[in-house]
């Protein structure tokens, strides 16, 4: 991502007359972010199921994902996955498109339940947008499970790229990131009248390009990925330490940067951490309930049952019990080329978001 930034920052070239089936404009993000990988360097773990793929043609486009599942009946699921020169996909599990929002250059995206609202309890749903240089938000009736846009927060930042919601007792908190290593944390809530409102609690910094983050409503700790260093972890309250603490460096031999995606996966007391680890298309797993992290090993996402391998990748989300069918939770991952015997000459085209079941990993890695 970096590489490509350098080459390109001041280039843009604008195509008229373009849809949703090409690609809109061509810009820094307009090339693959990974090298051409054909075999990921963890333990492998096959892949279960895949969504369609984005609709912009030719350019790196599929980003980022993350998913809710009702607790009434997890049967009830959704996958949100952003298309980062389009807009949001919203994705049923079977990996078909539910609705898509076509809303401009979203980059990551987060979601929260539970949101109040005049209108009732929404799941909040927020992604970095850097067409309209902030965070836009987005509500998810748990009734009908359609959404909605609901507002843009506008940032002071030279280009918003990742975002992470978390809860803080009764307050929802949205952390976005920029280019240039700068940290926006503030509080989100509806207003009488239904509006977005925000307020901004402090702003931080990390040496260089950040994106994937992820906060732990549990603990209050925020993680942070640092593309070409490692993780950092911050204290969420607003009043704690601005310095973070690099849990995880890059490159080692847990994670080959570009660091991309972070998620938390939560199953009944235990948590893990789960980093996208670009450069050798492999993700990395720690244990983080106790005060330090406890790495566990590593996997990559192979073709099965007539579904691509994962290279490349990017963004990454878990959600941990009952998802539809996978009985121990989700992963879904961020997927450089969909495209069946992927090889250094293929050509990328399309990308896509692949599903992964929890339990193939604790098998592959004695969790």
């Amino acid at each position: 991502m970096v590489r490509w930034r350098l080459l390109l920052r001041n280039t843009t070239i604008l195509f008229s007359g373009c849809l949703l089936g090409a690609c809109a404009f061509l810009d820094s993000e307009a090339r693959s972010d990974s090298a051409r990988m054909t075999v990921g360097a963890g333990t492998p773990v096959p892949a279960a199921a895949e969504t369609v793929s984005v609709g912009t043609r030719r350019a790196d486009a599929a980003d980022d994902a993350e998913i809710w599942a009702d607790p009434r009946d997890p049967s009830r699921a959704v996958i949100f996955g952003t298309d980062k020169q389009a807009g949001l996909y919203v994705y049923n599990l079977d990996g078909s498109v539910r609705g898509f929002l076509p809303e401009g250059r979203l980059n990551n995206v987060d979601l929260r339940p539970d949101f109040p609202t005049p209108e009732g309890q929404r799941v909040l749903v927020a992604a970095s947008d850097r067409g309209r240089m902030g965070a836009a938000f987005y509500l998810l009736n748990p009734d009908t499970l359609e959404t909605r846009p609901w507002g843009v927060a506008r940032l002071d930042l030279v280009e918003p790229y990742g975002i992470c919601l978390g809860r803080r007792g009764d307050a929802f908190v949205a952390i976005v990131n920029s280019t240039d290593g700068q940290v926006r944390q503030f509080r989100v809530e509806a207003g009488a009248d239904g509006a977005l409102r925000t307020v901004e609690e402090r702003r931080f910094t990390v040496p260089s390009q950040p994106e994937g983050c992820v906060v732990d409503d549990v603990t209050g700790r925020l993680y942070l990925g640092e593309e070409a260093a490692g993780v950092w972890r911050f204290d969420l309250t607003p009043a704690g330490p601005a310095a973070g603490v690099r849990i995880a460096a890059a490159p080692s031999a847990e994670l080959q940067p570009d660091v991309e995606g972070l998620t938390l996966l939560r199953e009944g007391a235990v948590t893990w951490l789960i980093a996208s680890s670009q450069g050798d298309s492999a993700f990395a797993v720690w244990h983080v309930d106790g005060a330090e992290p406890v790495y566990r090993g590593r996997f990559s996402v192979v073709g099965a049952a007539g579904v691509d391998p994962v290279t490349g990748t990017d963004g990454v989300a878990g959600l941990g019990g009952p998802v539809g069918a996978f009985a121990e939770g989700l992963l879904v991952v961020q997927d450089d080329v969909d495209t069946a015997g992927e090889t250094t000459s293929t050509r990328r085209v399309r990308q896509n978001f692949k599903l992964v079941d929890w339990r193939e990993v604790k098998r592959a890695l004695g969790l």
